[in-house]
């Protein structure tokens, strides 16, 4: 395993570590709304904050840009990005789905990944080139070739929902399509679910970054394709995104085409 993949599990672990602290005392939290729908605690602070300060100790000259913080450290080539809580919301009601995201780009190329799930101690991690990982164990995508038998994630635009009918009309398509749609709450461990084979496919749109930067790339090195809705590479600018085996995800594409209005971006 990469040094750099190692650095970041060891943030990730730290952060996890105060998430479960806090798991199960959540009223004592001050919760913060930044916007519709859209909450921060002090524990998404206090597990931001380790993250970049264990990052920082080892990489003090890299850039950094963090869901709580945003952007700190200039013009480095080197940026990680960290979403320290993705799935806030079920987070603070208790619902046992949410992860810690953290990825490193190179130059705007994603090189390091990973997504880390402390209630189930399950990290997901990849290099560029080297593969996705399970706690050491190797992933795939799944192969599935078509949307019968198919079970696919995603999740409801909340923070921005002027893409509302847009998004209904693709899940009312899925739906009809396939064995089952899941929505759990994080995005980032819903990408690590497809690289891992858990579900076929993912999609969802109005995204940030963070939310998908280090999923994206555990998907890609999984064997899977990951593209916006149009096909194309600004899923990270753009926040839509389509994920899994190279069938399904290219079968869910030309599906989501057929529903897009002209004011939603790529």
């Amino acid at each position: 395993m990469h040094p750099t993949i190692n650095i970041a599990i060891r943030a990730a672990r730290s952060a996890g570590g105060i998430l479960l602290r806090y798991f199960d005392r959540v009223d004592s939290l001050k919760v913060d709304r930044k916007g519709m729908n859209d909450f921060v605690s002090d524990v998404d602070r206090a597990a931001e904050q380790v993250i970049v300060e264990a990052l920082r100790k080892t990489y003090p000259d890299h850039a950094i840009f963090a869901e709580e913080s945003g952007r700190q450290g200039g013009d480095s080539e080197f940026e990680w990005v960290i979403d320290p809580l993705d799935g806030t919301t079920n987070y603070l009601h208790g619902f046992p789905q949410f992860s810690i995201s953290i990825a490193l780009k190179h130059n705007g190329v994603l090189e390091h990944g990973l997504v880390y799930d402390p209630l189930r101690d399950e990290m997901f991690t990849a290099s560029r080139g080297e593969g996705a990982l399970l706690n050491d164990r190797r992933i795939r995508v799944t192969n599935r070739k078509g949307f019968e038998g198919a079970l696919v994630g995603t999740g409801f635009p909340y923070r921005e929902q002027r893409h509302l009918d847009t998004y209904l009309a693709m899940f009312k398509r899925m739906v009809q399509e396939t064995a089952g749609v899941r929505r759990p709450g994080s995005a980032a461990l819903d990408l690590a679910y497809v690289a891992a084979g858990r579900i076929d496919g993912f999609w969802e749109l109005g995204l940030s970054q963070w939310d998908i930067a280090a999923g994206a790339l555990l998907v890609k090195e999984a064997g899977g394709v990951v593209t916006d809705i149009g096909g194309g590479e600004r899923y990270l600018e753009s926040g839509n995104i389509i994920a899994g085996g190279i069938k399904i995800q290219n079968l869910m594409r030309k599906e989501f085409q057929s529903q897009l209005t002209d004011h939603l971006r790529y």
